[in-house]
């Protein structure tokens, strides 16, 4: 019998990769390859106006947790507007959905999904930022859009135009 305990993952405050995606700052504070492919934890700070478009995937469970600020969060179901406190259970089973910040001032949200993996995707499509440093959001052209969508689709992610969820 193996008896081998794990050892707790541990990130300090100003540990961690930080990295520029969509206009955001993303922080990985827990990926597959430390919870052996179970889950993911990301940090992210979302500037005013910042946030995914509509997408889904139905392969992984998401969660949001609003430690600051607030975003309104987006599905073919309902409008909510999160504020700190609140959380939000994205379901499998693929469920169109996004979020935005719609307010002035940075929201703060603690990501998790089950199992990991998108934490991957972010580490692909972001760039290298100190922690709390933000980058202008890429210039969406065609080229961009077609290497957004092949990325989305490569870790189980359909996106869907900006317009859609009305």
């Amino acid at each position: 019998m193996d008896n081998q305990k794990q050892t707790p993952i541990t990130v300090g405050a100003d540990e961690g990769q930080g990295l520029s995606v969509m206009g955001g700052t993303y922080r990985i504070l827990a990926s597959g390859k430390d919870t052996g492919g179970n889950f993911a934890t990301i940090d992210m700070l979302i500037p005013p106006g910042g946030g995914p478009g509509p997408h889904s995937h139905a392969d992984f469970h998401e969660t949001f947790y609003v430690v600051d600020g607030e975003v309104e969060v987006k599905s073919e179901a309902s409008t909510f507007i999160a504020r700190a406190g609140a959380y939000v259970v994205i379901p499998k089973g693929g469920i169109v959905h996004g979020f935005k910040n719609r307010s002035a001032k940075t929201a703060h949200l603690l990501c998790t999904v089950v199992p990991a993996g998108l934490e991957e995707m972010f580490l692909e499509m972001g760039k290298p930022v100190a922690l709390g440093e933000f980058l202008p959001p890429p210039t969406m052209d065609a080229d961009t859009q077609a290497k957004m969508k092949a990325l989305a689709e490569k870790y189980g992610q359909k996106l869907y135009p900006p317009d859609f969820l009305g």
